[in-house]
This record gives C-alpha cells, sequence and structure tokens, in this order.
C-alpha cells in the first residue's frame, strides 16, 4: 500500500475510532456474515476477513458500488479492525480427516460480526449510511431459458434446487428476505412457463406469498456469452429499474440480481449494467 492510502486509511480508522462510542439500533444479523474459506490458518482468514469486510457493508448500506470503491479496496487489509467476533463450522464435520491433511486445510464457514459503530462510522466518512428502515420482503418471479427446456423457478417445483438455494443465500447475503411464487401461484396466473407478465401484472401473486415488492427477471444460457445472460427489473416507489449481467454463473447472476434490489430499495440508486 503507499504511503498516501496509508495515510488515508489512517484518518478513516481514527475517525472511525472517534465514533465508536455512538449506539446503534439495528439488528446484530445486520453486521455478520459467513464466507467460506480454505482452512483456518492466518493467510486465509486474512482473506476471508477481506471478502467478508467488503460483503457487510454492502449488507448494511445496501450499496453495491462500495465494492469499486477505492477507499474501501485500501481499507480491506486493515478488515480485522473492524471485528468483533469471528468463528469456524468445519462443513466436512463428520469427515474423518486422511492423507496428510489437517483441521487448518479442510473448508470452513467463516461467521464473523463488526462492530456496528465502526461500519457505520465508515459509512459515514465514504458518504453512506446505514440502511435501518424494516426493508421490504422481495418476491421473484424468475424465468430460466436453458440449453434444453425452460421453466419458471417455483419453490416447491422439482427443478433445480440449487438454483433456489443459491438465491435465497444471495438474498441473505445483503440482508433481504426473499420468496419465490408456488407452482399453482404460477398456474393461476398462467406464469408457469415464463412469467413474462408486466411488474403491475405480478402484485397479485406477490401479495399472496406474503411479499412486498416483486423482483423479476430472465436467465438464459448463452455459448456466446460462455455463460449465464440474466436480466432483471423491477419498480420501486413509482419508479422502473432494469439492469443486465452477461457470461456469469447462476451464483453471480442471482447476486446481481439481490445486490441491483438492495440498491434499489436503499435508495442507493440505478443499478449498472
Amino acid at each position: 500500500m503507499s504511503r498516501v492510502c496509508s495515510l488515508i486509511c489512517s484518518g478513516i480508522v481514527f475517525a472511525i475510532a472517534l465514533a465508536c462510542g455512538l449506539a446503534t439500533a439495528a439488528s446484530p444479523d445486520l453486521y455478520r456474515t459467513t464466507i467460506v474459506v480454505s482452512g483456518q490458518g492466518e493467510a486465509n482468514r486474512a482473506i476471508g476477513l477481506a471478502q467478508a469486510f467488503e460483503d457487510v457493508l454492502v449488507k448494511v448500506s445496501g450499496d453495491q458500488r462500495l465494492m469499486r470503491d477505492a477507499k474501501v479496496l485500501a481499507l480491506k487489509p486493515q478488515a480485522a479492525e473492524f471485528v468483533a467476533t469471528y468463528r469456524y463450522r468445519d462443513r466436512m464435520s463428520g469427515v474423518p480427516i486422511h492423507d496428510e491433511q489437517g483441521s487448518y486445510d479442510r473448508t470452513h464457514d467463516l461467521t464473523v460480526d463488526f462492530e456496528p459503530a465502526k461500519i457505520d462510522a465508515l459509512l459515514r466518512s465514504l458518504g453512506r449510511t446505514a440502511w435501518r428502515e424494516p426493508r421490504p420482503r422481495i418476491v421473484v418471479f424468475l424465468n430460466v431459458i436453458g440449453r434444453k427446456d425452460r421453466f419458471a423457478l417455483a419453490s416447491d417445483g422439482l427443478r433445480d434446487p440449487d438454483m433456489r438455494n443459491s438465491l435465497t443465500a444471495s438474498a441473505g447475503r445483503v440482508g433481504l428476505t426473499m420468496a419465490l411464487p408456488t407452482m399453482a401461484e404460477l398456474a393461476e396466473l398462467n406464469l408457469s412457463a415464463e412469467p413474462s407478465a408486466g411488474i403491475s401484472g405480478l402484485d397479485r401473486a406477490t401479495q399472496k406469498a406474503g411479499g412486498d415488492v416483486v423482483l423479476a427477471g430472465s436467465l438464459q444460457w448463452s455459448d456466446k456469452a460462455l455463460g449465464w445472460i440474466s436480466d432483471w427489473r423491477m419498480a420501486y416507489r413509482g419508479k422502473p429499474y432494469g439492469w443486465q449481467i452477461r457470461g456469469v454463473g447462476f451464483d453471480d447472476a442471482f447476486r446481481s440480481g439481490t445486490r441491483g434490489a438492495a440498491q434499489v430499495l436503499s435508495g442507493n440508486g440505478t443499478p449498472s449494467n
């Protein structure tokens, strides 16, 4: 890190230290995130904490643009200074250690709790605020067009449980609660093959699913793009939004959808394509 970056980071950390006495009423879960790491060694932990630090800033603020902020990138090596506690969970718990593998080499979930006052103060120094108001529950209507078939993703569908799990995890990672419509709800609206209705046409199904806001999308495989192309759209407070990501795995496609939704709902503007 250059001397200039070091001075910037030191100034930010000092300002945060002065503000740490400020109380916060936010849920502790908002300042908690879990990252998969390849072991419990110090080097792997540093990598995990840096990723968790970036994730929690996006989760608390709702603004995914912070992932590209130069000050955030410069502070990532100092992520430990913002941490309250962390803990590991062996993802292979119950599986005997084999060969030369030790417990420090196995894949673990690293769950990190950050100091709310420090994170809030850092966000203020970056011109952001913590997204404190109750967060709307999103209902996702997703049309999947694969190489061989097409279908609408449903909460009780038999297709692609991995996609459902990934979408749920992506929403949780940005502090959003998400639901999918059931097969019956899709069939009632004649959407079981392709949820192509306009956003307003999905409002009734969203309410039946216990949601507040529609997030509609399409996920289409493209050999030319070497991956999935996902288009997302939503309307919030009378304004339409749309964004796209191309040539990615479906995990990244879902992260684009849920991060974009958080950016809109938190008042941080339109997601970029």
